[in-house]
């Protein structure tokens, strides 16, 4: 199956930094389930005391990967956490982040959220002059970056290494001393501030901020760096290319950030709701039920709701406690699989007209199973109706989904599309209708993913295994 062949789209990482706060390790492992559902594959925490600098890592999600037992021997003040979704490199034990390299400055952590569009080509040259990758990640090249003479030397190290680097990034870094926050110039990817005891504390969304009591202060801005070291935060920025074009990343507010967050200045309920309002306006349908597809359907539904004067009814349960590794027998029913997940509740749908409320569709097979569960319990009829844009086109900059074969929209019309799912109306938002949703204007975000039209310059294919070398060589399982 090729990556991204989940029928969700599924994004790159989430990162949590602390600095100034004893116990810091604890607190970043609390943050870290905050941010759980934006990466299930691997977690990781790199702490220090301002002398040594100690780690734990494993594969799975952070309750399998580290033991809560293990975090008093991560101590120190400042800590940096990350739990990962690869949409670069394969799931592999030495891919798994916070990284820990070693060069002439000693010791530097890295945790990336984001894709570099041109880590391809920087790991290529790199590796023409000898230099050694022992990972397949395009976050290391930043480390080769950090350690190349041309950026070592210069007055601003990092700005001058973040300055070769194109593409997606939210970074936190560290060594022994000292924490640093850094965003990409066109702002990609959510990074959150906030105060926290004596301290301050870096998180790809708020909703870790708001379990550990701490108090949001602002995002890092598009280009900015921050260092927490002894005295005042520091705060510097990097020259935007293209003039000052931002690119937030619609589909955080779409289905990746927790409805709790906020991002980008918005409540991502809030967001949520005003789309399915917009789409309730755009595409209605005389029935008897909107039935949202749990969780990243639940907000929209709302808004639907409100502005139709249908009902809600929870037509749809979910299962929250299926195992990653559970395997359907021999993978023969589709639909067996997706009841796992999802069961649907007869009283609810039989007999009904059925409104679908749902974020996306990406291939749309699962999708069509799960069309088949409501038919096989009663439903006289179903409508879907799609909170997003159809998704056209391939996207660089940390959702994995790199190959437009993989996308359903980009090969068929809504009206084969919704032939193939079995379906009585299908409707989706337009891009005026998400844009009317988000709360600063349509230059503000990219909506290459629905548009074609990418902000950042994309010179080669950057899919999730474009830097392996051998990838068959490899067991992903371990």
């Amino acid at each position: 199956m090729p990556s991204g062949a989940g029928e969700k789209p599924r994004e790159d990482c989430g990162i949590i930094g602390i600095y100034g706060v004893q116990r810091a390790a604890e607190l970043v492992y609390a943050g870290l389930h905050a941010l759980q559902h934006r990466g299930q594959e691997s977690a990781g925490i790199v702490a220090s005391d301002g002398a040594r600098i100690h780690s734990r890592k494993g594969l799975g999600l952070l309750s399998e990967a580290i033991d809560r037992h293990e975090l008093h021997d991560l101590c120190g003040h400042i800590a940096v956490g990350h739990v990962r979704y690869s949409t670069t490199g394969a799931k592999r034990v030495q891919n798994i982040q916070p990284l820990v390299t070693e060069y002439s400055r000693g010791i530097t952590v890295i945790a990336h959220n984001g894709n570099l569009t041109n880590a391809r080509a920087l790991r290529r040259l790199y590796q023409s002059h000898g230099s050694i990758f022992q990972t397949s990640t395009d976050s290391e090249i930043i480390v080769h970056l950090l350690a190349d003479p041309q950026h070592d030397k210069a007055p601003d190290p990092l700005a001058s290494a973040l300055g070769r680097v194109e593409g997606a990034y939210s970074l936190v870094l560290m060594d022994a001393s000292n924490l640093v926050a850094a965003r990409d110039p066109h702002g990609f990817r959510p990074l959150s501030l906030g105060a926290l005891e004596d301290g301050y504390v870096v998180a790809s969304e708020t909703c870790a901020l708001d379990l550990l009591g701490a108090e949001f202060i602002r995002d890092v801005g598009p280009g900015e760096i921050i260092e927490f070291g002894e005295g005042r935060p520091n705060s510097r920025y990097l020259g935007r290319r293209d003039g000052n074009r931002l690119a937030h990343c619609i589909f955080e507010h779409i289905y990746f950030a927790r409805p709790d967050s906020v991002v980008f200045g918005e409540t991502v309920h809030n967001v949520r709701r005003r789309l399915g309002e917009n789409l309730a306006s755009a595409c209605p349908v005389d029935a008897d039920v909107v039935c949202p597809v749990p969780d990243s359907g639940d907000c929209a539904a709302l808004g639907y709701c409100h502005r139709s004067g249908i009902p809600l009814g929870r037509g749809f349960v979910r299962n929250h406690y299926i195992g990653r590794t559970f395997i359907t027998p021999a993978e023969e029913s589709r639909s067996f699989g997706v009841k796992m997940k999802l069961n649907v509740v007869r009283d609810v749908v039989a007999g009904k007209r059925v409104i679908v409320v749902d974020d996306s569709i990406v291939r749309g097979t699962t999708c069509k199973a799960r069309i088949h569960t409501l038919r096989e319990a009663g439903a006289r009829q179903v409508h879907l109706r799609i909170s997003a844009p159809p998704i056209r086109f391939p996207c660089f900059y940390g959702i994995d989904f790199p190959h437009a074969g993989e996308l359903i929209a980009a090969e068929k019309s809504v009206e084969e599309i919704r032939r193939f799912l079995g379906i009585d109306s299908l409707g989706y938002q337009s891009v005026e209708g998400l844009l009317a949703a988000v709360p600063t204007s349509r230059d503000s975000y990219c909506l290459a993913c629905f548009t074609g039209e990418y902000p950042v310059e994309v010179s080669e294919d950057m899919g999730k295994y474009a830097m392996e070398t051998g990838r068959r060589a490899y067991d992903e399982s371990r």
